[in-house]
């Protein structure tokens, strides 16, 4: 699919999308004969992911150590080695669930905020 469609179909802009390809991110999995980047559904899942991260306030290099640790369990087969994944994994999703845990604390002090400029 061209960057358009990814665009569209992940709620990320044109800009966001260039910008993953140009650090390394998420690079376009081919380009066509003009020069346009294309994406495979592959690309799309990773973008996905890359959103959801985005919010918790991932850095790009941890974006693309999860990245790198989730394509390898796709495909690895050594016991160990999966062991070694799932143990990174399980630090990413300790990690996400802190940071939740802070989100969910700011939003509740937001609408806090808020109930109170109401009974002005």
């Amino acid at each position: 699919m061209h960057i358009g469609e990814l665009a569209e179909r992940t709620g990320l802009s044109l800009r966001t999308i260039r910008h993953y390809d140009d650090v390394g991110i998420l690079p376009a999995t081919g380009r066509t004969e003009g020069g346009f980047r294309v994406y495979t559904e592959t690309d799309a899942s990773r973008l996905v992911l890359i959103r959801r991260m985005k919010p918790l306030g991932f850095t790009l290099d941890e974006m693309q150590e999860l990245l790198a640790v989730t394509e390898a369990l796709d495909v690895e087969e050594d016991p160990d080695e999966r062991t070694r994944l799932h143990a990174a994994l399980d630090v990413f999703r300790s990690s996400a669930e802190e940071r939740r845990e802070k989100l969910a604390l700011t939003l509740e002090r937001a609408d806090e905020f808020i109930e109170r400029l109401r009974q002005y």
